[in-house]
């Protein structure tokens, strides 16, 4: 039994940071715990038959459910319901909620954001710190065994923005709002590939109706976003340029 907790800010983090690494384990015992600290309320509406900006928080609720069906994954979904937007001002209150939510799952591995949060989202940096500062409190006496942070390597931001240009695209500006960020590739610690559940993770992203994500990007693009997932290894401590692991498992016992 492999037992999982992801930590993310919006329906559709979990979707875009984990889903490839987890549907790869989706035929085996997988205890899956994903903690979303807001509905994502504040979000767009891509289609108004869709959703009301009064029903979008229960409806992207609904949306984030249907993408794991998608995955072949049933995770235990906890919703916190706190204000899309909000996530900065209640420190204290996220880090308690995380650390009671890891001391009864008891998770071997915690996925969530890092310090630079993917895009730079105010939420998504807070609830990333959080969920680290949750984990560590918890971690010896829950016996935790890693701690990842959903990351996107410089090298393969800078090819993307490449292939963008190549199509006579901008490229993606990591400075500007809600744009992705790189991390030195070195620094990368998993990198997953997810190609043979490429389809899956792009029927997972489909199910968020509502956000209409990858609608700006070149759909032969697709493929090369979404079927490779990196993270650094927040914990146990790790040098850069050490050994890059395939799996989110590898090296870990098994339970």
């Amino acid at each position: 039994m492999r037992r999982v907790a992801c930590v993310f800010a919006h329906p559709d983090d979990d979707t875009f940071g984990a889903a490839a690494s987890l549907a790869l384990h989706a035929d085996e015992e997988l205890e899956l715990t994903v903690v979303l600290a807001t509905s994502g309320e504040a979000g767009q509406i891509a289609d108004p038959s869709l959703a009301t900006r009064e029903n979008l928080g229960p409806v992207r609720e609904a949306e984030d459910a249907a993408s794991w069906a998608a995955l072949g994954l049933e995770p235990d979904l906890r919703f916190l319901r706190h204000p899309d937007g909000g996530l900065p001002a209640l420190r204290e209150t996220l880090v308690a909620t995380v650390r009671e939510i890891l001391r009864e799952t008891r998770p071997e591995l915690v996925v969530t954001f890092g310090p630079d949060g993917v895009t730079g989202h105010d939420d998504h940096v807070a609830i990333g710190e959080a969920a680290t500062e949750a984990f560590h409190a918890e971690r010896e006496a829950a016996g935790f065994r890693r701690l990842l942070h959903q990351a996107i390597p410089t090298g393969e931001l800078e090819r993307m923005n490449e292939l963008l240009r190549e199509r006579g695209l901008e490229p993606m500006d990591p400075t500007q709002p809600f744009m992705p960020r790189g991390v030195p590739d070195d620094t990368i610690g998993v990198r997953v590939d997810g190609s043979s559940v490429y389809e899956r993770k792009l029927e997972a992203i489909r199910s968020h109706k509502t956000q209409s994500e990858l609608e700006d990007l070149p759909s032969d693009l697709w493929p090369e976003i979404l079927s490779t997932e990196s993270f650094v290894i927040a914990w146990p401590p790790r040098e850069p340029g050490g050994p890059v692991l395939g799996d989110v498992f590898e090296g870990l016992p098994a339970s």
